[in-house]
């Protein structure tokens, strides 16, 4: 089965579904290896692989572990064409929407592409939107791109609509890793009203609370990720939140 048709099932199963990002930067390889096995004892639905800023040399040693580790999707989160493996199972092929960066928007596409299809691997067009978060995010500082101010439902809805007639599969409303502010509820619904693809909302989601806040305005996936850094063992929160967010 197709990734992307795996992802809509979950969806459609129950209700939504919940993505943990591991970042080979953060941690050694038996540190991811232990987040991936909780994770998917947890009941998370897909593992992301992927960082803004990649100094870490091991990454297809990282996502070939994670690969032998778990049952559930091992999907690229990819913050550059370096960040490419042919052990995962899919690539989110993002393109910056919300900023004006050639090389985000196509220019690191082009050289992934031929990579990509050599591989094998499954590319899952998504339309990538930073959204104000009370803090400069790496992926701001890294992409030089500025992130849609938090009331400007408008101009969200519009990237967002840009990205459905472009051909997105996916819209990705992005606050950013270790943010101060998650993406607004107010923002998430405006944009679930305009759009007919599936939502993934990340940064700044650290309780089930504003995790279930996030599903009921209208988001198909959450992820989370930095805040389980924070705890000795992250299975735990990790239940709690899946808990919250499969409404089905």
């Amino acid at each position: 089965m197709k990734v992307y048709q795996y992802l809509l099932q979950v969806r459609e199963r129950r209700g939504a579904g919940l993505m943990v990002l591991l970042d080979p930067d953060k941690h050694d390889i038996k540190i991811l290896e232990r987040r991936a096995l909780e994770a998917q004892k947890a009941g998370c639905d897909a593992l992301l692989i992927g960082s803004s800023l990649l100094t870490t040399s091991n990454f297809d040693e990282v996502v070939q572990r994670m690969k032998r580790s778990v049952d559930v999707p091992v999907i690229l989160f990819p913050g550059g064409v370096q960040q490419i493996s042919a052990s995962a199972d899919a690539i989110l092929f993002l393109s910056l929407l919300s900023g004006r960066n050639p090389q985000y928007l196509i220019g690191d596409h082009v050289q992934a592409a031929p990579i990509i299809r050599k591989m094998g691997l499954e590319p899952i067009p998504t339309g990538y939107i930073l959204i104000e978060s009370g803090t400069v995010s790496t992926v701001q500082y890294i992409s030089q791109t500025n992130p849609i101010p938090r009331d400007k439902l408008d101009i969200a809805t519009a990237h967002a609509l840009a990205g459905q007639y472009l051909g997105m599969k996916l819209i990705y409303l992005e606050g950013g890793s270790g943010t101060k502010y998650s993406v607004p509820e107010k923002m998430i619904a405006a944009v679930r009203d305009t759009v007919s693809l599936p939502i993934i909302v990340g940064g700044g989601i650290r309780s089930p609370e504003v995790a279930r806040k996030k599903i009921k305005a209208g988001a198909d996936w959450v992820v989370i990720g930095n805040v389980l850094e924070k705890q000795p063992s992250g299975s735990s929160l990790m239940q709690e939140i899946a808990g919250a967010v499969h409404t089905l």
